[in-house]
């Protein structure tokens, strides 16, 4: 590739999710589908609740029965949750009721079981308030028919039980996307493997597919591919029916980065390579064939950076999901020198402080190697392009990596 002028963070986003399709639907049991993505409005089976219900302990009453206080009712009945009186409550009279059960004919307020005494078959109201007190009217929550979850909504566990409220054993999801990748370097071994002279362990494939899991994809782990153009072709092969490719490492512009010479061949075609950011300039976007591919760089925290910005908001994008990313604001915990051409991404601790900011302060080393950092860091504070010098104190756009 001959030189390309450095890309906008925004823009290199812009045009990969431009290049995505979005999955298909597939139905799941409510017990399948936190987190995932719905396909199709969760619509209401049943109306919530489906009569005037108690919301206390205590007697069913006629609001007209109680306006002097106080006053004494004749216990005609009990009524125990999913329980029912027969026949209608009359002038003088009242029904024990308990949470949950349905109000009796007749009657239409709750007097709470603390603001009475009972005498036999008499109760004793010294307390009332008005009509409709502690009652829970039908449809209060939720009607048949109601629209009650979105399309585009992540399922939260709040969500699987409201739909299983609305009656509806299953939804409709989208697909997970299949996110296929591989390594590439013949200095990588696996973990737990004994590394030879020269070789390193790589922690980019266990990382990416946490990652790729953790943002609703299914990791589908390659392995590692040799510094060799037919290895690297032969393992790229084997993501053909994958909803995306992630390479990882290669995509520079030394003598073994060869993901680009390997793949041409094959259909590779470059949208862009090279973004205005810091770490992570090295990362590369475009079609292998029909399958958009992805190119992260190989410095562990490099590709975790990326595949942060690019690679998750891709994978919700796939399921028509929430794309966007969600920054925060912060107190910068410690001063930061004028930034230059690249957006930087800095690691920080994230500390949070009671009815306050939090306080972001960066790491002193910031090298793209070092994942012991990245593992410290509860956040990314965004430096703009030609950012001035901003001291201690002062307010920064973070990116948060933890709940």
């Amino acid at each position: 590739m001959g030189q390309q002028p450095l890309l906008a963070v925004d823009e290199a986003r812009t045009r990969i999710f431009a290049a995505l399709s979005i999955t298909g639907s597939e139905t799941v049991a409510l017990s399948d589908a936190l987190g995932r993505v719905l396909a199709e409005e969760a619509i209401a089976r049943r109306t919530q609740p489906p009569a005037d219900l108690s919301a206390m302990d205590g007697y069913a009453v006629r609001a007209d029965d109680v306006t002097q206080i106080p006053a004494r009712l004749r216990i005609v009945g009990e009524v125990p949750a999913g329980g029912f009186h027969d026949g209608t409550v009359g002038k003088g009279e009242a029904v024990r009721i308990f949470t949950g059960a349905p109000l009796p004919n007749g009657t239409d307020s709750i007097v709470i079981q603390e603001d009475t005494a009972r005498d036999g078959d008499v109760v004793v109201v010294n307390e009332a308030g008005a009509r409709g007190q502690h009652v829970r009217v039908t449809g209060l929550d939720f009607r048949t028919g109601d629209a009650g979850l979105p399309v585009g909504r992540k399922l939260s566990s709040a969500d699987i039980a409201f739909a299983a409220a609305m009656n509806l054993p299953t939804l409709a999801v989208h697909k997970r996307p299949v996110i296929a990748f591989f390594s590439t370097g013949d200095e990588l071994v696996p973990p737990g493997t004994e590394p030879g002279p020269n070789q390193i362990v790589s922690a980019n494939n266990a990382g990416l597919a946490a990652l790729v899991a953790e943002a609703g994809g299914i990791p589908l782990d390659l392995g590692i591919a040799r510094d060799d153009e037919d290895d690297i072709r032969a393992v790229a092969a084997r993501a053909a029916d994958a909803d995306m490719l992630v390479t990882l490492g290669g995509a520079s512009v030394g003598e073994h980065d060869l993901v680009q010479r390997a793949l041409a061949p094959a259909g590779l075609d470059i949208d862009f390579w090279k973004i205005a950011m810091r770490p992570g300039k090295p990362l590369m976007f475009g079609r292998l064939g029909d399958l958009p591919m992805l190119g992260l760089p190989g410095n562990p925290v490099s590709a975790f950076v990326c595949a942060t910005l690019f690679l998750r908001p891709a994978i919700a994008r796939m399921q028509a999901g929430d794309s966007a990313l969600h920054t925060a604001q912060a107190r910068l915990g410690r001063a930061l020198p004028a930034n230059g051409a690249r957006e930087d991404y800095i690691r920080a601790a994230l500390d949070h402080v009671p009815d306050e900011l939090p306080v972001a302060t960066p790491f002193e080393t910031q090298d793209s190697s070092m994942l012991s950092v990245l593992a410290r860091a509860g956040c990314l504070v965004i430096r703009p392009v030609g950012a001035p010098a901003a001291q201690a104190g002062e307010t920064v756009t973070v990116l948060p990596l933890r709940a």
